[in-house]
């Protein structure tokens, strides 16, 4: 039951944390005034860390899955920007500039150099996002959670039950090494397929 919770909550603090940086990553991108005022606010919000802002998202959001949600979408959704926004203004710029030549709009760039060519630095993002994910949602369930892993640790820390705890943290090893498996497998069929 705790497993299936915690797994829940970071699939979806993952999923989001990725789709939200990969579209916030292209809008910078697709305007690179915008880019240039964010990106020293990016390296900023990087710096802080993003756990301690989780009291004041659960007054905000209330005790309850979403604020657990938003800590790990917050915990990963700037790497997955500074990252994947690096991938694209390092595209190859000859490629970028043969496809204007040939009057191709800056969707028809997005779509057939800089976003495929950045393939592997969004697959890298996703492997990040799944350490980064597991530690938003644990301490989520540290301080609100009512069930999952990170809550199973605090109560069983509280009651000295260290076997519990111990038992704990290898399932989290256990589900991030199989969910960075499953990434991995997705990657390596992309790969074969180009």
């Amino acid at each position: 039951y705790h497993i299936g919770i915690t797994l829940s909550e970071t699939i979806a603090g993952f999923v989001l944390g990725t789709i939200i940086g990969t579209i916030a990553a292209i809008l910078l991108w697709w305007n690179s005034t915008a880019c240039d005022i964010l990106q020293p606010y990016l390296v900023v919000l990087n710096s802080l860390p993003k756990t301690a802002l989780a009291p004041i998202i659960i007054v905000w959001l209330g005790n309850n899955t979403k604020s657990i949600i938003l800590i790990a979408l917050l915990t990963s959704v700037i790497i997955t920007i500074m990252s994947v926004l690096q991938g694209f203004i390092e595209t190859d710029k000859d490629k970028i500039k043969l496809i204007r030549i040939f009057g191709g709009t800056k969707t028809e760039v997005l779509r057939r150099v800089v976003f495929p060519a950045n393939i592997p630095v969004i697959f890298n993002a996703l492997k990040i996002n799944i350490g980064l994910s597991f530690v938003g949602v644990i301490v989520g369930e540290f301080l609100v959670g009512k069930a999952g892993l990170g809550y199973l640790i605090v109560y069983s820390s509280q009651i000295f039950k260290l076997d519990n705890v111990m038992l704990s943290v290898t399932v989290l090893a256990v589900l991030a090494a199989l969910m960075y498996k499953v990434i991995t497998k997705i990657e390596n069929r992309y790969i074969k397929k180009i």
